[in-house]
């Protein structure tokens, strides 16, 4: 997920671009093999070190002797870290230049990531972990900005394709490879190895990620504060605001807690097995493509219900003692919620008459608000009743949402969804 809107038809008081004084290669020929590696990578980069210590959580509880809900907060803090941020990068994407600010925060998210590897307590590594979480709305914000502009009158959805499975594989690599470099060097090499591929990252995306042609800085006066708090007066933009939060809610809590619920007995997996399970994930990667036509078929209104109606039911399939089972209920529940997301920005891109750039800077921030409550909240109760309470909450929240959207938004009639696609957040 990357969390900005991206408008493929612009219309023309919106277009910021330059005039055009002739067909770039790019434009003449699609994207160029050179250009699409730069934007997969940049996709890469943006979510490779986000959840990266959801695999690791069990050592850290046991290297750090600390309860659940300590551990906890080396995922929350990061999203939390971005919910502050990402508002701000939103409302400034058009101020700013792309590729010269992009690139270095590539660069500087290594800077925390190895300094958190030598953290001598659990609070140290929270806070750098925090500090991630500042600096990472610099690299997807702007870069989802960067690829609007290049692209947008020729591939950008082809553009766009390959930055989420940019997205969607630096999220599951991120997971797996500190999952898996912890299981060899404890989880300290584990940061050390994501600070060296941020490093590697930034280096191939100065290579191959062309220079920005058509950046032009926005030269609007408008008063943050007012803009933001338009869209917060628009009762539908809210609902999509708090749909938005619960489904990373539901995501990162279900990831989150599924690897202390699965280390305990009569399971018992070790850290590298448990690096492993995240492969579900990808199944929401090869079924979210294909859930747009539906959309637009049936309305965002009853996607959005059908969609979290079987992620609740999937929820319950974990609680069966089958690590087969689990895995199965993971993967329907995280793709169901993955059309949850498509479906939730669709509604915003419709809702979001004025101020795009201000709507996707308050929806990010929700949403990764979202993500760190997912991160935090079922702590609270885990002691009391462990998996089978966490999915209870995790349900009765996303039941709770769905009341809740119905109340703020006017249900369309079916197939008057705006056919304008959306790139959506990936966790």
């Amino acid at each position: 997920m990357s969390p900005h809107l991206i408008d493929r038809q612009a219309p023309a008081e919106n277009n910021l671009l330059p005039p055009r004084s002739g067909p770039c290669p790019d434009c003449r020929q699609g994207i160029s093999p050179k250009s699409m590696a730069g934007v997969a990578i940049t996709g890469f980069c943006a979510f490779l070190n986000l959840y990266a210590t959801q695999p690791l959580l069990p050592s850290l509880k046991d290297f750090f002797s600390a309860s659940t809900s300590d551990v906890s907060l080396t995922v929350s803090s990061t999203s939390l870290g971005v919910a502050l941020a990402a508002p701000i990068i939103g409302v400034f994407a058009d101020r700013l230049g792309r590729k010269r600010v992009i690139v270095p925060a590539m660069a500087l998210i290594a800077i925390p990531t190895f300094i958190a590897s030598l953290s001598g307590s659990l609070h140290e590594l929270v806070f750098w972990r925090f500090v991630q979480g500042l600096i990472l709305p610099a690299i997807f914000a702007i870069s989802m900005a960067y690829v609007s502009e290049e692209w947008s009158e020729y591939g950008i959805g082809k553009a766009m394709t390959f930055y989420v499975t940019g997205n969607v594989c630096g999220g599951f690599a991120g997971r797996l490879i500190s999952g898996l470099a912890a299981a060899h060097g404890g989880w300290q090499f584990s940061f050390a190895l994501l600070a060296a591929l941020d490093i590697a990252c930034a280096l191939l995306a100065q290579i191959f990620l062309p220079r920005a042609r058509k950046f032009k800085r926005e030269t609007s006066r408008r008063s943050v504060t007012a803009s933001m708090l338009e869209q917060l007066r628009n009762p539908q933009l809210l609902g999509s605001f708090i749909v938005g939060m619960n489904i990373l809610f539901t995501l990162v809590a279900l990831f989150t807690y599924v690897t202390f619920h699965l280390s305990a007995a009569p399971f018992s997996l070790g850290l590298q097995a448990m690096s492993w399970l995240f492969c579900v994930y990808l199944l929401g990667a090869v079924i979210t493509p294909h859930t747009g036509k539906v959309i637009d078929q049936i309305g965002f209104h009853r996607a959005l219900i059908a969609a979290v109606l079987i992620s609740v039911l999937a929820n319950f399939l974990t609680l069966i003692p089958s690590v087969p089972v689990i895995l199965t209920g993971l993967a329907i529940s995280s793709a169901a919620l993955f059309v949850c997301q498509s479906a939730t920005t669709a509604s915003l891109r419709t809702f979001a008459v004025t101020g795009t750039s201000s709507a996707a800077g308050l929806y990010v921030c929700f949403y990764y608000l979202g993500g760190s409550l997912g991160g935090f909240l079922p702590s609270l109760i885990w002691n009391q009743g462990g998996w089978p309470m966490c999915i209870a909450l995790i349900s009765g929240f996303q039941l709770a949402t769905v009341i809740l959207s119905l109340k703020l938004w006017n249900f369309a009639p079916v197939g008057a969804v705006c056919p304008i696609r959306l790139a959506e957040p990936r966790a």
